[in-house]
């Protein structure tokens, strides 16, 4: 029977995004509900903040990304990918918790889309004012 390859789980979430997010030990090729990075996200901000958490724990190269990510537009999902490679890589190796909890990739980002109230077109736009 053939011994299968470590494999490490974190969940990130970001506004409305949830991430799955598994490491396997590889060449740092990373992948988004089954498409290359590059594919996914066009703008190379974003690729940058899915690769702090593996940047500032000095992994780019040593492992694999495979990530489920679903709702929310590309910033949040961004976001939450972050934030699941982060949470996984504690499960490698709880040494690298005090490096990514200064970069603050650990901390769910709270910020959420305020609700619609009554009376208003939106959460905080008025209607137009007409004095006639």
């Amino acid at each position: 029977m053939a011994k299968t390859a470590e494999r490490y789980h974190g969940t990130g979430r970001r506004k409305k995004s949830i991430a799955r997010v598994y490491l396997t030990p590889g060449k740092g090729n990373i992948t988004i509900n089954k498409r290359d990075i590059d594919d996914y996200f066009g703008l190379e901000t974003l690729k940058v903040i899915v690769r702090q958490p593996l940047v500032a724990t000095e992994n780019v190269d040593k492992f694999d990304i495979l990530v489920n990510v679903k709702g929310g537009g590309y910033t949040g999902q961004a976001g939450a990918i972050r934030h699941g490679i982060a949470r996984a890589l504690l499960t490698v190796d709880a040494d690298y918790r005090p490096t990514l909890k200064k970069a603050g990739y650990l901390t769910r980002d709270p910020r959420m889309k305020e609700r619609k109230k009554y009376g208003l077109k939106a959460a905080r736009r008025a209607p137009q004012f007409s004095k006639r």
